[in-house]
């Protein structure tokens, strides 16, 4: 085997654990997709300009600036679509990001951090409410709405991750 090739094996290997390491950050709704956008911009960079060209980096782009929008406006979205204000959906984002730290200490790898942060989005979400209303069943309902959007988020993310991933390895396969 000539160097360029072994070169080339490195850096497939490399894309190939920063793709599996993105796919990882998703299940943690953290941004996976730009991990898979460098693992593409590698790939790109030693097959110029065959497949991944500029037209996929643009289009993995795009997706990944659309992800981070949705991910944004989610949270807030599916507090106040039950009613609940600008700070329980800011409480519950940091509540969620405190819970994902605090549940990696659960023993079970991924779906530790998960549950944290499903616990932590809905407890930050609820005590901001129940302290501005003090009604339970109301903070209930606006952080069971965190919830849920914080979840849709986590699916999305791996959803487009997983898409992403495939694209990627189809291409290099097909194309």
């Amino acid at each position: 085997m000539d160097f360029p090739a072994a070169g080339a094996i490195f850096i497939y290997s490399i894309a190939g654990l920063i793709c599996l390491g993105g796919l990882i950050l998703s299940c943690l709704s953290l941004s996976g997709t730009w991990a898979v956008l460098l693992a593409t911009g590698l790939v790109a960079w030693i097959r110029w300009p065959e497949f991944p060209g500029i037209g996929t980096l643009l289009i993995f782009l795009i997706l990944c600036i659309g992800v981070e929008v949705l991910e944004a406006v989610a949270g807030a979205w599916g507090v106040q679509k039950r009613g609940g204000t600008k700070a329980a959906g800011w409480a519950a984002l940091g509540g969620g990001f405190l819970g994902l730290i605090g549940g990696s200490f659960i023993p079970i790898p991924i779906i530790g951090s998960v549950l944290g942060m499903i616990v932590g989005s809905f407890c930050g979400a609820f005590f901001v409410e129940h302290s501005k209303m003090k009604k339970v069943h109301h903070a209930a309902h606006v952080a069971t709405g965190a919830v849920m959007a914080r979840l849709a988020i986590i699916f999305l993310k791996m959803g487009v991750t997983l898409a992403m991933i495939f694209t990627l390895i189809m291409g290099l396969l097909f194309i």
